[in-house]
């Protein structure tokens, strides 16, 4: 499948808005490293995603399929946090601020199981812990170009815990 038709099956149809800011923040920045790369971040979405559609191949192909697209869709979120990081003045690395420290994001932030009920419910869980750190982080940030954007991204998480949804009941 081509990379613009994993965006038309796992992302919503809604177009996404343009990626800027009003200007530097170094709060907002931090922010965004952490929707970027903290064990709740679209980098340990991404990288889990990918476990998941590996381990999943043999015994069940439609929800490898399914983590794969999904995974490509996360890498795009990633993308976008990245480039707000940097319009905002951070350094786009793959860490986020910890107890006023620069932790890196590690392999460790993920669970990895290969039990297919499980893999689903974690997926759900954290598609989960995404949407409630965004719809935060629309409380607070005061620059309605992240907002919009974080509303947007929202809407691709709702939408891959409705496909997880839809693989837990295929497999009952």
């Amino acid at each position: 499948m081509e990379p613009n038709k994993f965006m038309e099956a796992y992302a919503d149809e809604k177009a996404y808005p343009p990626i800027k800011v009003c200007g530097q923040n170094r709060m907002y920045a931090s922010a965004m490293l952490t929707n970027m790369a903290s064990c709740n971040s679209e980098l340990s979405a991404v990288t889990l995603y990918v476990y998941n559609s590996m381990v999943t191949r043999q015994a069940w192909e439609k929800a490898s399929d399914c983590f794969h697209g999904i995974s490509i869709v996360e890498m795009h979120h990633l993308d976008i946090f990245g480039q707000l990081a940097l319009m905002l003045g951070a350094n786009p690395r793959y860490c986020s601020r910890y107890n006023n420290r620069m932790m890196y994001w590690n392999a460790g932030c993920n669970t990895y199981t290969m039990d297919l009920p499980m893999l689903i419910k974690n997926a759900i869980a954290g598609e989960n812990k995404a949407i409630e750190q965004y719809y935060q982080q629309t409380r607070w940030i005061k620059d309605p170009c992240i907002a919009e954007i974080l509303k947007r991204i929202i809407m691709d998480e709702e939408r891959h815990i409705a496909i997880f949804h839809h693989l837990a009941e295929e497999l009952n």
